[in-house]
């Protein structure tokens, strides 16, 4: 989408206007998936197949900030604009022995435009040995709590400089000044297949039922994804190791879209590299690991975007980038052996 910006206020209003209706219908139509930095660290929420891989319990937290600075200028002085996508992400997965497989939980929050958005997703994936590494199959239902804040919209009176005339926004029968929220249910599938230190690959669909709400006019978009990852070892120092990674998603088969990243590794300490979101950004990330024990493991990371679409640009109200920051904690749960059952017999000898 082409974004054009002016300093004149007349200019500013109508492209900051454009921007928030560009937000808006990218999401009033049907609801797309988040897409994150850390894809290659955050995996639970693309593909329920994931739940319980890594034979611990897994935490993470993130926070992502998208298109910083980006000047979405109120009509007037005193009235919001609308928000760029702002996400909060928690989840935590653990591997389920007695059930063959994992469980997962995750919580997200998101803010974009005019939307608060809310979804919790509930994982269960069955894990068997194959070949040399571990498949799993997974489901995962889907709640959702979307939320239209309809009494911040300003009607045409506003842009066109006369304040406090709202009935533009408030005469439309279809928001009638009342904020507007509603749940709905969804289900979603994958597939994971991992060999532990070499590769994986992950495919998944998320929202198979396309749910739609009718307050909203509002829909989930079908969306496919595709994840692998790779982890090459220099074999004259085997303290560093590349570790590339790709995903690639497709939306009702419409609109398709694809990152890639690669990372360097060092001791399984310290790690950063880079990353291309196609049509969209240059990614930085960072990150460290602590060990604590062989058992517990806590990894920050952080990423920043360089936008590269028409958003960004080193002018006054356009993206100054996004920013991500991950945290995750690994806990290796051992339970502990029971001493050997002693029985004591008399030996009578004849």
């Amino acid at each position: 989408m082409e974004h054009t910006y002016s300093t004149r206020r007349g200019a500013g209003k109508t492209a900051s206007l454009f921007v928030v209706m560009a937000l808006f219908f990218s999401v009033a139509a049907a609801q797309n998936e988040g897409q994150y930095s850390h894809f290659m660290f955050n995996q639970l929420s693309y593909n329920p197949a994931y739940a319980g891989v890594s034979g611990a319990v897994s935490v993470s937290l993130l926070y992502n900030n998208q298109w910083m600075g980006l000047d979405l200028q109120a009509p007037t002085a005193n009235l919001a604009a609308g928000k760029t996508p702002t996400n909060y992400l928690a989840s935590i997965d653990l591997p389920v022995n007695f059930l063959h497989g994992g469980l997962g939980l995750t919580f997200n929050s998101e803010s974009i435009g005019y939307h608060d958005n809310t979804t919790i997703n509930l994982d269960y994936a069955f894990r068997i040995y194959w070949g040399r590494g571990t498949l799993a199959a997974g489901i995962e239902a889907n709640i959702y709590n979307f939320s239209f804040n309809t009494s911040d919209l300003r009607g045409i009176d506003d842009l066109s400089g006369r304040p406090g005339q709202t009935t533009g926004a408030s005469g439309d029968p279809l928001v009638n000044g009342q904020d507007l929220s509603e749940f709905m249910i969804d289900v979603s599938t994958g597939l994971y297949y991992q060999v532990p230190g070499e590769y994986y690959l992950g495919l998944s669909v998320k929202n198979l039922l396309g749910s739609h709400s009718d307050v909203l006019n509002w829909g989930n978009a079908r969306t496919v994804y595709f994840i692998g990852g790779y982890e090459y070892t220099f074999p004259y120092n085997p303290s560093f190791k590349l570790k590339p990674s790709v995903m690639a998603k497709t939306t009702d088969f419409s609109i398709f879209q694809a990152e890639a990243a690669l990372l360097l590794d060092y001791e399984s300490l310290f790690w950063g590299g880079l990353g291309y979101r196609i049509n969209d950004a240059v990614t930085f990330l960072a990150g460290v690991n602590w060990n604590f024990t062989n058992l517990n493991w806590l990894r920050v990371g952080v990423a920043y975007d360089l936008t590269t679409s028409a958003f960004g640009g080193f002018k006054s109200g356009r993206s100054l980038g996004s920013l991500e920051v991950f945290l995750n904690g690994t806990f290796r749960l051992v339970t502990p052996q029971k001493p050997p059952t002693v029985s004591r017999t008399t030996r009578f000898l004849l």
